[in-house]
């Protein structure tokens, strides 16, 4: 019984394919799955497949290195779809710093808008975060995003930074870069950070964990993250699927 709490199934790799996935998947163990929707047409296939699978529920927000594009109208937009009962979280939302599309006053303004959203309409927030940690703690803190919750999405950073996080009400969610030989951090976050304050997850179709490194990837593929979780943790892989799964249900309020 795995959960994996971050896909991307509304990417254009997944258009020849998309049953053979979810079927992948299934036959894995994955029993749910939460698609996240990030600007104008991955909202909408969200809201799509959401509608489609019992077992598919959505994220739905807007990407900070898209911030430039989003207008008042598509915030409204993301709040009326938050009415529907199959949305369980706002995001993807934070801060990018590596590519530099969006400036960073506006990607901090678009941030802000929508943890003020999610707490209007109750739900919790899932954080994209790259190379902009400091600033990331620090408007979670100024903006009280406590209130809600959420998750610190396909986490990288270190120990200290994810005890922060969890203090801060928020989940730390493990991908596949906790696989690769050389990742040091994410192996350390497994085995610090308490199992009842861990989820999984693959953000497929990227960072495919080992040995499908540099592939396309897939929700089936999460078995192999929880896996790893679950010898740094000394702990069957049925233990890490139980918990991490229920930890998930708690957050997204899912029964």
């Amino acid at each position: 019984m795995l959960f994996d709490t971050h896909v991307h199934l509304n990417d254009d790799q997944y258009n020849e394919d998309l049953e053979e996935v979810i079927t992948r998947a299934q036959s894995e163990g994955v029993t749910t799955m939460v698609v996240v929707g990030f600007d104008r047409k991955t909202i909408q296939r969200a809201m799509e497949l959401a509608d489609s699978y019992d077992f598919i529920f959505a994220c739905i927000g807007w990407h900070p290195v898209d911030a430039i594009d989003m207008t008042e109208e598509d915030l409204c937009w993301i709040e009326e779809l938050t009415a529907h009962p199959k949305v369980v979280a706002i995001g993807e939302m934070g801060l990018d710093y590596h590519w530099d599309k969006s400036p960073k006053d506006i990607q901090k303004e678009v941030f802000r808008k929508q943890i003020r959203l999610a707490k209007k309409v109750n739900l919790p927030i899932v954080i994209h975060n790259r190379e902009a940690t400091a600033d990331i703690v620090e408007i979670l803190k100024e903006e009280d995003a406590e209130e809600v919750g959420g998750i610190m999405h396909c986490f990288s950073g270190s120990p200290e930074v994810a005890k922060e996080c969890v203090k801060m009400n928020f989940y730390i969610s493990l991908g596949g870069p906790v696989t690769f030989k050389n990742a040091k951090k994410p192996k350390e976050v497994a085995a610090e950070i308490p199992l009842d304050k861990l989820l999984i997850e693959t953000d497929c179709p990227y960072l495919a964990p080992h040995p499908y490194r540099g592939k396309r990837n897939e929700p089936s593929y999460v078995k192999l993250v929880a896996e790893q979780i679950a010898e740094i943790k000394g702990l069957t892989i049925e233990e890490v699927a139980e918990a991490t799964t229920r930890n998930a249900k708690k957050l997204f309020a899912i029964k």
